[in-house]
């Protein structure tokens, strides 16, 4: 019933993105800080999100982007980002999508992450795969930073600290290793399992940006740590997630141990 009702919570989610996506007079406003948008679409996602999960399972833990903990005793939490890329979405740009995650006394059991403006429907479940379009997923095979393609991403504070995402991104650019930067986490983490980037770091995340797709890493064969190479939470904000064969590298140059 946990998986039926993700694919209904996340289709409900994404019929109010399509139906806003690009349409005119669209209500924007901004949240604390520079250029963290919310739209009325997010908060339609986020309602219809919540009513789908509800009818079924009335008691679990949500943990949503716009309207916080919905705290239960339940040990099942949904982690829900209603449309994460709402700057992209907001002006028109179809990398956006709806990210829902389901953990279950503190574990990830699964995960869909679905952009439906490019009809892409990823899946995960711990233990049984990852999926796009049930496709089955694989990560991809790269072995050197050098010749991988990567994607990132930059928050809008603390962007000149020492060792933070400009000095890295200018280590990796200066080496002419590819770095892209599309504006929604969950989809660079489902690339990245779909073997479309090889490794993906971003400094400050929430735990509603990475549930779902650090678990679709995960599932295609891949590896996710901190920046220190250890065990990944949603609950920090350092992440980086690659096919497994850059990891060690990759950690290496995100902290300064390896020449540019």
């Amino acid at each position: 019933m946990i998986k039926e009702t993700l694919y209904a919570a996340v289709n409900a989610g994404a019929s109010q993105l399509t139906h806003y996506f690009n349409r005119p007079g669209l209500q924007i406003s901004n949240k604390e800080g520079i250029n963290n948008l919310v739209t009325e679409a997010d908060h339609a996602a986020e309602k219809a999100i919540i009513e789908t999960i509800r009818a079924q399972f009335p008691d679990h833990f949500l943990l949503t982007e716009e309207s916080g903990e919905h705290v239960s005793a339940s040990d099942t939490k949904w982690i829900i980002d209603p449309i994460d890329g709402t700057v992209n979405f907001a002006n028109g740009i179809p990398i956006c999508c709806v990210s829902i995650g389901v953990e279950k006394a503190g574990t990830l059991i699964m995960g869909a992450v679905y952009n439906p403006i490019l009809n892409e429907f990823f899946f995960a479940e711990k233990g049984k795969g990852a999926f796009l379009n049930d496709r089955r997923l694989q990560v991809s095979a790269k072995t050197e930073v050098a010749s991988s393609c990567l994607v990132t991403g930059f928050p809008y504070t603390y962007l000149d600290a020492p060792n933070g995402p400009l000095d890295c991104f200018d280590r990796f650019i200066r080496a002419g290793i590819p770095v892209r930067r599309l504006g929604s986490a969950a989809i660079d983490l489902c690339w990245v399992a779909a073997g479309r980037f090889d490794g993906f770091y971003e400094h400050k995340l929430n735990a509603w940006d990475s549930a779902a797709g650090f678990l679709a890493v995960l599932e295609a064969g891949g590896q996710v740590t901190d920046f220190t190479g250890a065990a990944y939470s949603p609950y920090q904000p350092h992440l980086l997630a690659t096919n497994g064969h850059i990891h060690t590298e990759m950690l290496q140059w995100i902290n300064k141990k390896k020449p540019a």
